[in-house]
C-alpha cells in the first residue's frame, strides 16, 4: 500500500468510527482505481430524489453550493450532495440543453467547435458529447444526436461532453496515455440503472478517467461532465464544499432528501 492509499484507508476508517453503521450507507465515498483517488457518489434506486440547480427564487445563479444547500433546507429538505451538472458560459449559464422540472431552459447545442480553428477542440464540442437524464424515476444518458431523434419526455436533463463511454466501448477519441491531464468529473449508467458520480481527486487523461466508469464502475455509459477548476463537490459526510475558482458553478446537480 503507498501513501496515498494508506491516507485514504486511514480516512475511511475514521469516518467508520466517527458514525458507525451509518458510514456504510452514505452515498459518497473515497475510492481508488490504478492508483489515483477518485470521489464516488452513488444513488441506488430513486433517482427521482435527484435535482438540477441553475437559480434561486431571485432567478440569479446559485453559484456555488451553500446557496442550494440554503434553498433545499428552506424548502424542508436536505442537500446529501451535489456535483457541477456540465459546462457553462461566463455568466454561469449552461452550454447546451438545459431541463429543470420539465421545462427546456436551453436548447441542446449542435454546433460543431466555438474554439479557434488552428486550436484544440473544447471539450464540450468532443464527438460525440451527450444528455444525462432523467425519465420519471429512471436515469439514461444518450450522445446528444440521439437524444434528439428519440426527445423522451424527461424531468430533468443536462448536455455536455465527450461521451466516456458509449455501450459499454470506451469513446474511440481517446488516446491511451495521452499528457492531456487534469481533474475531471462525470457521471454514468451502471448495472440495473444505478447512476454513479465521480470525480478524480488528481490529475488523469480522458482514457483513464473513461476506464473508471467502464471497467471499475461497471457504467454501460458515462459523460464527461467538466474538468480542471470546473469540478466541484459538495458532501458534508466528507467535509466537503468546494469552490470554483471560475468565480462560481453554472447547473448543479443534487441528491435531496
Amino acid at each position: 500500500m503507498n501513501f496515498k492509499q494508506g491516507m485514504l484507508a486511514g480516512a475511511a476508517m475514521l469516518c467508520a468510527a466517527a458514525f458507525g453503521g451509518a458510514a456504510a450507507a452514505e452515498p459518497c465515498v473515497q475510492d481508488t482505481f490504478e492508483d489515483e483517488a477518485y470521489i464516488v457518489c452513488t444513488v441506488e434506486k430513486g433517482s427521482d430524489h435527484l435535482r438540477l440547480f441553475w437559480k434561486n427564487e431571485d432567478g440569479q445563479p446559485y453559484r456555488d453550493f451553500s446557496g442550494v444547500a440554503a434553498a433545499t433546507r428552506k424548502s424542508g429538505q436536505n442537500l446529501v450532495f451535489a456535483i457541477n451538472a456540465g459546462m457553462y458560459l461566463t455568466d454561469f449559464s449552461p452550454i447546451g440543453l438545459y431541463i429543470e422540472d420539465g421545462k427546456e431552459l436551453r436548447p441542446a447545442s449542435t454546433a460543431r467547435s466555438d474554439g479557434p480553428v488552428d486550436g484544440p477542440v473544447p471539450n464540450f464540442y468532443k464527438r460525440p458529447n451527450g444528455v444525462f437524464f432523467i425519465n420519471g424515476t429512471s436515469a439514461g444518458i444518450l450522445p446528444t444526436q440521439e437524444f434528439l431523434k428519440r426527445r423522451p419526455d424527461v424531468r430533468i436533463a443536462t448536455q455536455s461532453g465527450p461521451m466516456l463511454v458509449i455501450n459499454n466501448k470506451l469513446n474511440p477519441i481517446f488516446i491511451v496515455g495521452s499528457t492531456d491531464k487534469t481533474r475531471r468529473g462525470g457521471v454514468g449508467i451502471c448495472g440495473d440503472d444505478v447512476v454513479r458520480f465521480a470525480i478524480s481527486e488528481d490529475r488523469v487523461n480522458f482514457h483513464d478517467f473513461a476506464r473508471l466508469f467502464r471497467d471499475h464502475l461497471a457504467c454501460r455509459n458515462a459523460l464527461f461532465l467538466d474538468g480542471g477548476r470546473g469540478v466541484g463537490l459538495y458532501s458534508p459526510a466528507l467535509g466537503r464544499n468546494d469552490k470554483s475558482w471560475h468565480g462560481g458553478f453554472g447547473p448543479m446537480l443534487g441528491l435531496v432528501e
